[in-house]
C-alpha cells in the first residue's frame, strides 16, 4: 500500500483526497519508482482545484514532476536503485504524476540524477527549472550576450521565472524583472540577481506594433498583451524565449517586430524535450544554480497540505518554488 493524492470529479467538480493504493492500480510502464519529492506549479493549482482544464482523465494522480529511486526497471538505462528525475511527457495530466509515493512510468521519460544533485533540490528545480534553463540556452545559442544590453523576464516571480533570473544574473546579463506583485517581491527578486525591476501592468498596455528599443532579449512566461509589448521594444536582432500562456493565448501583435527588426521568436516546450538535450540541460542548471537559490526561492509542504496551497497558488499568493515531501 502506498499514499496518494488522487483527483476525482463529480458533477464536473474536482475532489482532490489522501488515498491508500496498492502497485496494482498504477498505469502501465517498464520502471517503478519509489517517490522521493515533488512539486507543486501553476498548473498543478489549476489542476487540484479544477480551475483549469489540465486533468483529461479521471481518476488522476495530479504532479508534473517527480525525483525518487528505482524500485524496479525493465529498462535498459535504469537499474533498481539508480536515482532518477522526471519531468513532463503528460505525467499528472494523462498519466499519472508525482503526488504520490509510488509511480510507473516510461523509461524514455526518465534523466539519471545530476552529479551533485539530491531529489529535494531536483524537485526545487522542477520542470520550472528546466524551462527556464532551456530558455537561457535558446538566448545562448542565438547569440546573444550580456554585453548586448537587458534581458526582459516577465512574470519573473512564479517558478520559470524566479529560476530565469537566478541563472541570467549568474552568467552575468543585467535582468529586468517583471512582475504582478512588485511591493511583495521586490527585495527577494533583488535577492535572485535582478538589477531592475518593473510591473507587470506596465506592459500590460496596448502595445504599438514598434516601440522603443530597450530589451536585448526577453524570457517570457506570461504570452498575450505581455508578450506583444515586449517584442515591440525588443532591439534589432533581440530574441525572444517564450514557455508560458499565464495570460492567455492571444497574441496582440502584428509583423513588423520581426521584419523592421529582425527580433526572433523561440517556443520553448519542456514536456517532450529530447532526452540528449533534457540531460544536457539538467547538468547545466545543476552546475550553475547558486546553494542560495535553495534556500531563498523554495519551501516545502506535504501531500496532506497540497489542496490549500494549490489554491494560494492560483490566487498569486505564493511566489517561487514549492517542494512536496512525498516519500
Amino acid at each position: 500500500m502506498f499514499k496518494a493524492l488522487v483527483l476525482t470529479q463529480n458533477d464536473k467538480r474536482t475532489q482532490a483526497q489522501i488515498t491508500q493504493l496498492e502497485d496494482s492500480d498504477l498505469p502501465e510502464g517498464d520502471v517503478l519508482v519509489d517517490v522521493a519529492y515533488s512539486s507543486l506549479n501553476y498548473k498543478d493549482g489549476l489542476a487540484v482545484t479544477g480551475l483549469g482544464k489540465i486533468i483529461r482523465q479521471f481518476p488522476m494522480v495530479p504532479g508534473i514532476d517527480f525525483a525518487g529511486v528505482v524500485r524496479e526497471s525493465a529498462h535498459p538505462d535504469y537499474e533498481p536503485g539508480d536515482e532518477v528525475i522526471l519531468t513532463g511527457w503528460g505525467v499528472g495530466e494523462n498519466h499519472w504524476g508525482g503526488m504520490a509515493e509510488s509511480a510507473r512510468v516510461k523509461g524514455d521519460w526518465l534523466v539519471p540524477m545530476p552529479l551533485g544533485c539530491t531529489a529535494a533540490k531536483s524537485m526545487m528545480i522542477g520542470t520550472a527549472g528546466l524551462t527556464a534553463m532551456l530558455c537561457v540556452q535558446a538566448l545562448q545559442q542565438a547569440g546573444i550576450k550580456p554585453e548586448d544590453g537587458e534581458v526582459l523576464v516577465t512574470g519573473a516571480s512564479g517558478g520559470v521565472g524566479s529560476v530565469a533570473v537566478t541563472l541570467l544574473a549568474k552568467l552575468g546579463f543585467k535582468v529586468v524583472a517583471s512582475t504582478g506583485r512588485l511591493e511583495q517581491n521586490a527585495a527577494w527578486l533583488k535577492q535572485l540577481g535582478a538589477s531592475d525591476l518593473i510591473e507587470r501592468s506596465e506592459l500590460e498596455q496596448d502595445a504599438r506594433p514598434l516601440d522603443k528599443q530597450r530589451w536585448a532579449a526577453v524570457v517570457d512566461t506570461v504570452g498575450n498583451k505581455v508578450l506583444a509589448s515586449a517584442l515591440s521594444q525588443l532591439n534589432y536582432g533581440g530574441v525572444a524565449a517564450i514557455c508560458g500562456l499565464a495570460g492567455g493565448f492571444a497574441l496582440p501583435t502584428t509583423v513588423m517586430p520581426f521584419i523592421l527588426r529582425g527580433v526572433s521568436l523561440l517556443g520553448i516546450d519542456s514536456v517532450q524535450c529530447p532526452a540528449a538535450k533534457r540531460r544536457a540541460a539538467w547538468e547545466q542548471i545543476v552546475a550553475l544554480l547558486p546553494e542560495s537559490y535553495y534556500q531563498e526561492a523554495c519551501h516545502e509542504i506535504t501531500l496532506e497540505q497540497v489542496p490549500e496551497a494549490a489554491a494560494q497558488i492560483v490566487k498569486g499568493e505564493i511566489s517561487g518554488r514549492t517542494l512536496i515531501k512525498v516519500g
